[in-house]
């Protein structure tokens, strides 16, 4: 018997369109409900997935078939010429052994499931040169079709660019400038390491040339296209996540309750889309990646489950010394070894194809190639190997029906994260998940090595060698990425990573939960929402005395350190955070380093401001107070510029407001078309460090650089066994058609922390159907 939308035919009546596809087994039922979001109802499993498939490229078409073609390296036949280096850099970064053996290596079920989810979206497709009015509206602007699926694609497109390798050359640039210590100041280390350069690695020789192509893998299409399909391709240093769950002892409810919002860029349509699928044995509702089968975040009837980005360093750099007579072959082991060459043909819109020579070395695609210097650089990434199928790994994740089967299925998940778990018999864990490379003694990830053959990985790590737990004593764990390797954890073995995101959203989660003796759903959803900071509260109470700044003195002490949308006082507090920022780098880094250290990362701005060191001269306390008061002055110019010169007046939303924009409004067939979602009256709270995070990037040439561009999109809270409890938000709508009324719906409720209920059994889900539509398999009676 089914726990969630069992009988939902029947509950809902028969009657909407009928179409008939292939690739379908039996009767399918989706049902949308008043969000938009689709119900969907299958006599298998298999047909279930179908159902995914169908309804991902009926809801973002324009989002799952420029992530495809992205991914296959076919953007220049719809876009032009100058989209061949991305189609070239995606090529190279494609799997390139045995598809057929990574096909026969999945479980039966899983690929029985990614192969309907393919035909889903190839029986949308059929529909759509049935009826081009199916169509969002960019395909006609720029006169193109959707590329049809294949199984095999899931295989092969692998890309997925999550390390540290422009800071492996950031490192190896500042130690040939006898200035390796400054790279702390960009990124301190945790646990505490002694950066070292690796034996044999000529730091003279390392530009930012080295990266090639994956340095335009990593920069994306140009013109910002890839925002057109809604999911950048380049992971921003405030992207993250919270989660958090609570062990039955700690809830208000009596069973567990989990919590997870992820962060990414916003865009139009968002990353995720809200999906529920119900079949024997399946059922299960969350939010997932078009073009990814299944549920990312979300729950079934049995387990619950939300993810965090945890930071495993899975790109290694590796430099070459080639043959001087023979550039293509390269000295490994002591014996001159030939490259693997292989030739690409890319298709190009309104002009001739072009070919491309890709190679590879012994650790994985070459990026670079330097005859003159008889160097080339090849990078490693354990998103390449064998086995790494991440874009399959929600489907085990989905039909998991405990913590042990749970486990099982992140075996196949490449991507680094953090997983909460919780279940319906009262367990929580976390488990940390992702390929994690087994490097070479003496070889830490931290800058390129030779690539002779000493320092080549030895594989992979095993799930088990990376760090989890089941039932935490505390009765609760949550994740906004700090370092959390456990003590006692052997990083010296593992080295899963040296990088990790600040710690004040961990901090403020923790201090909550640790706080309250019970913990209820409706308490997650406002911790989601929480604009507190203890950073800006520790920095404010340092603002010293200045006659001429009496008020805005006395706006800072006053404070709580709530950066809500309507405050004053967090308004002046985040532009003079800003210009403190800008003044400490300009004090503490040298003019001849500043292109290798661009800026200063926050807790060592917070340290400088805190305990101030001989860095700021003979006299540390003072100088860091002149300039904190000059940069006071600075901020109020500004604000008295933007805001106007009455300090009571100054809100912190009237800066940091929500726009959305289509990535290529530029052209003006798409902004007419795709209207942006917000604007300038659409006011946020919130900041890079409160859990409620909404970031800002104040270094931009734009009119208002205060304006919030990331954050978190999709927010969830299941109160684990009453899924009908569960709440969620999906910014800013399920379709990326401006045509449908779920494009933008979200904004008003996201903007005011209101959290929707995610429907799941058939009573709840029933009075909320607005619309019915029934596939049947091709050729029935």
């Amino acid at each position: 018997m089914l726990a969630g939308a069992a009988g939902l035919l029947t509950a809902c009546a028969t009657g909407g369109p009928v179409r008939r596809v292939r690739g379908v087994r039996s009767s399918i039922e989706i049902a949308d409900d008043r969000f938009g979001v689709p119900h969907i109802r299958a006599a298998s499993v298999e047909d279930a997935y179908f159902g995914d498939g169908y309804v991902a490229a009926r809801d973002r078409l324009l989002q799952l078939d420029f992530d495809h073609r992205q991914g296959l390296g076919a953007l220049a036949a719809v876009f032009g010429a100058a989209f061949v280096p991305s189609d070239t850099a995606s090529r190279l970064f494609q799997f390139q052994g045995d598809v057929e053996a990574e096909l026969d290596a999945l479980d039966p079920r899983v690929r029985a499931c990614a192969q309907a989810y393919v035909d889903g979206i190839n029986a949308f497709l059929d529909a759509t040169e049935r009826d081009p009015a199916l169509l969002p509206p960019i395909f006609d602007i720029f006169g193109y079709r959707p590329l049809r699926w294949e199984l095999r694609d899931l295989i092969r497109v692998r890309a997925e660019a999550t390390g540290n390798t422009k800071a492996e050359i950031r490192r190896a640039r500042l130690a040939a400038r006898g200035a390796l210590d400054m790279d702390a100041l960009m990124r301190p280390l945790e646990p505490a390491w002694t950066l070292r350069v690796p034996d044999g690695l000529d730091v003279h020789a390392v530009s930012e040339a080295d990266l090639g192509w994956f340095g335009v893998l990593q920069k994306g299409p140009p013109s910002g296209a890839a925002h057109a399909a809604g999911r950048p391709v380049q992971r921003r240093a405030n992207e993250g996540s919270n989660a958090w769950v609570v062990a039955p002892g700690r809830t208000t409810t009596g069973r567990p309750i989990l919590a997870n919002d992820p962060h990414l860029d916003f865009g139009q349509p968002g990353p995720r889309h809200v999906v529920h699928l119900t079949a024997p044995g399946l059922d299960v509702i969350g939010g997932g990646l078009p073009g990814m089968p299944g549920v990312m975040q979300g729950h079934n009837d049995r387990i619950a489950w939300g993810r965090t980005n945890f930071h495993i360093d899975q790109e290694d750099l590796f430099v070459l010394r080639t043959d001087p007579a023979r550039p293509d072959h390269y000295l490994h082991h002591g014996e001159w070894v030939p490259m693997v060459a292989r030739t690409v043909t890319i298709a190009v819109k309104d002009a001739p194809d072009q070919t491309a020579t890709l190679h590879f070395a012994a650790q994985g695609p070459v990026i670079s190639q330097d005859p003159a210097h008889h160097r080339a650089v090849a990078v490693a990434a354990t998103w390449l190997a064998p086995g790494a199928n991440g874009l399959l790994a929600n489907i085990g994740i989905n039909l998991a029906r405990d913590w042990t089967e749970f486990r099982q299925a992140l075996r196949l998940h490449t991507s680094p994260t953090n997983f909460l778990y919780a279940d319906v018999d009262g367990h929580i864990g976390w488990q940390a998940a992702g390929g994690l490379p087994a490097r070479a003694s003496g070889h830490d990830g931290l800058m390129p090595a030779p690539g002779d053959g000493r320092y080549d990985w030895r594989g992979l790590q095993t799930l088990d060698d990376l760090p989890h737990v089941l039932d935490p004593a505390p009765g609760w764990f949550a994740s906004s990425n700090q370092m959390n390797l456990p003590p006692g954890y052997d990083q010296t073995a593992h080295r899963v990573s040296f990088e990790w995101s600040p710690p004040y959203r961990y901090q403020r989660v923790a201090q909550v939960l640790t706080a309250r003796e019970k913990t209820s759903v409706a308490d997650c959803a406002a911790l989601q929402h929480d604009t507190q900071s203890r950073l800006a509260r520790e920095i404010a109470a340092l603002v010293p005395d200045a006659p001429d700044l009496a008020a805005e003195t006395a706006l800072l002490r006053g404070w709580d350190g709530n950066v809500a949308a309507d405050s004053a006082a967090a308004a002046l507090y985040e532009v003079w955070w800003t210009e403190m920022g800008r003044a400490l780098h300009e004090r503490i880094v040298p003019e001849k380093l500043r292109d290798l250290v661009p800026e200063l990362f926050v807790t060592v701005t917070e340290g400088l401001l805190t305990a101030p060191d001989a860095r700021l001269g003979s006299d540390p306390v003072a100088a860091r107070d002149m300039l904190m008061i000059a940069a006071l002055r600075a901020a109020k110019a500004e604000l008295t510029r933007r805001l106007g010169g009455d300090a009571a007046t100054w809100r912190w939303g009237a800066l940091h407001s929500v726009t959305i924009r289509h990535s290529l409004a530029r052209v003006p067939q798409v902004a007419a078309a795709y209207p942006p979602v917000g604007g300038p009256a659409f006011a946020s709270g919130g900041d890079a460090y409160t859990v409620q995070a909404r970031w800002y990037d104040a270094s931009r040439k734009v009119a208002n650089p205060y304006e919030a561009t990331g954050g978190a999109s999709y927010l969830m809270v299941c109160d684990v066994g009453a899924w009908d409890n569960a709440l969620y938000l999906n910014l800013p709508g399920q379709s990326d058609d401006p045509r449908s009324p779920h494009y933008d719906d979200v904004l008003p409720d996201w903007l005011a922390g209101r959290m929707r209920p995610m429907l799941f059994s058939a009573p709840a889900i029933a009075p909320h159907i607005t619309t019915r539509q029934k596939l049947l398999p091709e050729g029935g009676a």
